[in-house]
């Protein structure tokens, strides 16, 4: 599967923002599907998951109740909500894709990676 990341942008603090993700090529229901981000001079951290149906989210501690993923099978996209944005979410944003529910929040459990959009949050 191929994935597009799309969305990101300057923002104030405080502000909203919704990221997309496209995919292509094998069936997008078959994927459970994941948002993680990187911050100058830090590793990648998982931000959120969706399962394949889209019944299941699993968050971040440091994004919980500000940041919603979301699927739509049908357009074979992946969405993620952001508001409250905060200086500290500055960071690429990656939309991933695993093919299990069970690898969580581990970065080695995604297989497929987009190619990530820059969220910069201004104080």
């Amino acid at each position: 599967v191929q994935l597009q990341a799309s969305g990101g942008g300057l923002v104030q603090a405080g502000d909203s923002l919704r990221l997309s993700c496209a995919a292509s090529g094998r069936t997008f229901s078959n994927y459970v599907m994941g948002w993680f981000r990187q911050a100058p001079g830090k590793e990648r951290e998982f931000v959120a998951a969706i399962s394949k149906g889209g019944s299941r989210t699993y968050y971040a501690d440091s994004v919980k109740g500000r940041f919603t993923i979301s699927r739509d099978n049908t357009k074979k996209t992946v969405y993620l909500q952001m508001n409250s944005l905060k200086p500290e979410d500055t960071a690429v944003y990656y939309c991933a894709a695993a093919l299990s529910w069970g690898v969580g929040d581990r970065v080695e459990g995604y297989g497929y990676w987009g190619q990530g959009t820059l969220v910069t949050v201004s104080s």
